[in-house]
């Protein structure tokens, strides 16, 4: 529990950061470095992590999962705590940044 708040405290501060109106690939890429890296992976996960890459994923189809995890129709304890926080412009950046990433 103590490792989602700290992870939760850190994506508000990368987060806040961004004040761009377009989803930037650049912004998403700090953003997954900083949040989503530690279990997905930029490029891949580490061999032994239960974590899907997500690098090349299909845009809508990443969107889609990060808001239901958001609004919490879609359950993961930890999704759903990290996706709390992100607004719809991070989303578009995290999903610009994975959607152009070649696995």
């Amino acid at each position: 529990m103590r490792a989602i708040f700290c992870m939760c405290l850190l994506l508000t501060g990368v987060l806040s950061a961004s004040n761009s109106q377009a989803a930037s690939p650049y912004a998403g890429h700090e953003k997954a470095a900083a949040v989503c890296a530690q279990c997905h992976g930029i490029k891949s996960p580490s061999a032994d992590a239960p974590f899907p890459s997500l690098a090349g994923w299909d845009a809508p189809y990443l969107t889609t999962a990060l808001k239901q995890f958001r609004d919490k129709s879609r359950t993961s304890e930890i999704m759903n705590a990290i996706a709390a926080s992100l607004s719809d412009e991070d989303i578009n950046d995290i999903v610009s940044y994975y959607s152009h990433v070649k696995p």
